[in-house]
């Protein structure tokens, strides 16, 4: 009894062949290529801070546009205006002087108000910061801000007087040396 074996020899799973083909080749490396960027993406999202969030995000978000108008209307009734002596290029762990001069409507530096310079950065809320700026001449605030972290940060300069509030925000980029 002779066996009848087949001469064809291309599709075979002993074929040293089929494991060079081109295509195949191409399909286990996308496979693959897409298997390390997931588990770098998985990584990075559990490795890094997810940024800012907002407590009661739902409830300010419900009177937002009420609340940018009112604020709008209160400035424009205020009229003070303010002119800002920040460092150009601030240094981790230098401290440097942020200073604030504010006038009122009528031209006259306000006195006795209470203003607090806020650093807040982005990519990091645990870094964030607040610092009382005082008073050395009248209408000039000021304070020696030194940032933790290299990186981008919003400065957020809140003015209290006579119950009237303002407030303006300013961005920096913090560099190393």
């Amino acid at each position: 009894m002779t066996e009848n074996r087949s001469t064809f020899s291309g599709i075979s799973q002993d074929n040293p062949k089929g494991s060079k083909n081109p295509w195949l080749i191409g399909l286990v490396s996308l496979i693959v290529v897409v298997l390390i960027v997931n588990i770098t993406f998985i990584t990075l999202a559990i490795t890094t801070n997810p940024g800012l969030v907002t407590e009661d995000y739902y409830e300010k978000g419900r009177h937002f546009e009420e609340n940018v108008i009112k604020r709008a209307h209160a400035r424009e009734n205020l009229s003070w205006s303010f002119s800002t002596d920040f460092p150009t290029s601030p240094v981790v762990n230098e401290p440097e002087t942020y200073r604030v001069i504010i006038v009122d409507k009528a031209g006259t530096p306000l006195n006795a108000a209470q203003v607090t310079l806020k650093a807040y950065r982005p990519s990091d809320a645990s870094a964030d910061f607040s610092l009382a700026m005082h008073e050395p001449n009248p209408g000039m605030y000021e304070s020696k801000v030194q940032f933790p972290l290299k990186g981008m940060w919003d400065i957020t300069i809140q003015i209290n007087h006579n119950d009237n509030n303002y407030d303006f925000t300013r961005r920096t980029s913090v560099v190393t040396e």
